[in-house]
């Protein structure tokens, strides 16, 4: 038999040498130092084989190792991860009596909630000691272990510390092992890769925030080379329909990716979908019963939210709301007002910036919404992508007594987009899928996972892109989103929820095999590997319960709305 230590590998080093290794080397020992030359930026963990690695990770292979820090994506989502794991040691040394959990982002931020004999609410001295341990701890530089053990001995090792919830996730999978990430004592379940040491992140900060806290993480200043906290943005607007959304879910008892799974293996999914689709269908008469009690004033319905929040099919379901309240209303399609071709802003690398407001020509369509809000008649232009400008065919509109405008779009609560408006002729709505499940009290679900999943499945049936596309888009997207969108949704006038809380159970057959499309050599895999990894924890189930008026529909299919112009 081959003895292993006598084994080599080659490891290919960004920018380096390569280098030969042991078999079974530690993914560090194919790394120079513990931090960037030039940044100063620790490693947090590594893409081998374009696969998020920690830095403990084994090397069985020949293979291509690239350090990650803070300027990596992989590394914000690694930096985070570790933040929360070490703030739940610092709470349970605390306070080990107290029930405590990661609800969801608020911002650059998470929220969490604190109670102690079931009372919620944190005091500050509370907070203090919780900060006070965990910044200890960061200073400390303890190592955090990562460890492969056998189901049985993590299942009583997260028994013996109280995390029966995590228990939830594994009751529907039946892995011969299990990773855990130690640091001293304390031990939580790794759903996904951590920093190889506590002093990794030592940048946050804990602020109040009733009735728990947040914990925010820090931004990267690329001219500066250093990490820096900006200012805490409240979004009170968006605390509140989350905390709506979580209560909701703790009425019908189902808060957790765990509760879901047992709903679907139990066979009780239906009556949850046919709850959840009506909770959608309330909100949007609610929103229609608010604009038509007002609709002597409000003739402008503006609608905007990120990729695939669902703001389509919103929007179009609104429409038949506000029917029924009596109005007629139209839509106004902003890209036939896009500039032509020629006049369209451009990324710095040359491509074409189609997210920018810019790409609009706000002159003419300012021009044209102030004539039709004083009831005058205008010629409607169609953009030909084709030729890349505008055209006129003849098409006009003149608003009548019983209309409203509809007008959905990224950058439709962006106030330049309708700036000559009077503001009490406006309602705003803002559209997001803002899940309240979380994997367990010390995993978050990413609403922005949620998103790229349906975007996944939409991109696929409907434009005929594979997983590795849409995956190599995305980060642009989500600059788009974080320079267009997110900074106006507290213009809104109110938001609707799109996140059906049974949606990744059905999503899940969709996306699976898309994203086992993406293969190592291209340099998405670490993302497909994460989403696999999160998809793997849920228990699927078939679409056919779901009906054909629902917003998930927009990305799986059969949509009663699919040929609705």
């Amino acid at each position: 038999m081959t003895d292993p230590q006598t084994q080599t590998i080659t490891i290919q080093r960004t920018h380096q040498n390569s280098l030969e290794l042991p078999l079974y080397s530690e993914v560090r020992e194919g790394i120079e130092g513990d931090a960037d030359s030039v940044t100063g930026l620790p490693y947090l963990g590594a893409l081998v084989n374009n696969d998020v690695c920690s830095l403990d990770y084994p090397l069985s292979m020949n293979c291509d190792v690239e350090p990650i820090t803070f300027e990596n994506r992989h590394g914000i989502r690694i930096y985070r991860r570790t933040l929360a794991f070490l703030l739940s040691k610092a709470v349970t040394r605390c306070f080990p009596e107290a029930r405590f959990s990661l609800e969801h982002s608020l911002g650059d931020a998470y929220y969490c909630s604190f109670q102690i004999n079931g009372n919620p609410g944190i005091r500050q001295s509370e907070l203090t000691s919780i900060e006070s341990r965990l910044r200890k701890v960061i200073a400390d530089n303890l190592p955090i272990r990562r460890r492969s053990i056998s189901y049985a001995d993590a299942k009583q090792r997260l028994l013996d510390q109280g995390f029966t919830d995590k228990l939830n996730l594994l009751q529907y999978r039946n892995p011969p092992m299990i990773t855990l990430y130690e640091c001293g004592e304390f031990a939580d379940a790794g759903l996904g890769v951590m920093a190889p040491r506590t002093g990794a992140v030592p940048v946050f900060r804990i602020l109040a925030y009733k009735p728990g806290f947040v914990i925010q993480f820090p931004q990267w200043d690329r001219e500066e080379k250093k990490l820096f906290l900006p200012d805490f943005e409240k979004q009170a607007h968006l605390f509140q329909v989350f905390q709506e959304h979580k209560q909701w879910g703790r009425v019908i008892g189902v808060n957790t990716v765990g509760d879901l799974n047992r709903l679907v293996a139990e066979k009780k999914e239906k009556a949850f979908i046919r709850i959840s689709e009506t909770r959608h269908e309330k909100h949007l008469g609610d929103i229609a019963d608010r604009i038509a009690r007002h609709h002597d004033q409000l003739k402008w319905i503006l609608i905007a939210g990120p990729s695939s929040a669902g703001k389509t099919t919103s929007s179009k379901r609104l429409m038949v709301h506000l029917q029924v309240n009596g109005l007629r209303p139209v839509r106004l399609e902003l890209d036939n007002y896009f500039r032509e071709r020629k006049y369209t802003p451009k990324h710095p690398d040359g491509s074409y910036d189609f997210e920018h407001i810019d790409t609009i020509d706000l002159e003419l369509l300012n021009e044209h919404l102030t004539q039709l809000d004083r009831g005058e008649e205008i010629a409607l232009p169609t953009f030909n992508f084709l030729e890349g400008r505008p055209e006129f065919l003849g098409n006009t509109l003149k608003l009548e007594e019983d209309q409203v405008v509809v007008i959905e779009g990224i950058h439709a609560l962006n106030p330049l987009l309708t700036a000559q408006l009077p503001s009490s002729h406006k309602f705003k709505v803002y559209i997001n899928a803002l899940t309240q499940l979380k994997l367990d009290n010390h995993n978050r679900l990413s609403t922005t996972d949620l998103r790229l999943i349906r975007r996944i499945i939409r991109d696929f049936n409907h434009r005929g892109h594979n997983a590795k596309q849409t995956l190599s888009m995305w980060p642009s997207v989500r600059g788009g989103e974080k320079r267009w969108i997110f900074p106006f949704q507290q213009e809104a006038d109110v938001t609707f929820n799109s996140s059906l809380d049974y949606e990744l159970a059905v999503l899940k057959p969709y996306a699976e095999p898309l994203l086992h499309s993406v293969k190592p050599t291209d340099d998405v895999y670490g993302e497909a590997r994460r989403l696999q990894d999160f998809l793997a924890m849920i228990v699927g189930t078939p679409q056919d319960q779901v009906p054909p008026h629902s917003l998930l529909r927009e990305f799986i299919g059969g949509s009663i709305y699919e040929k609705d112009h």
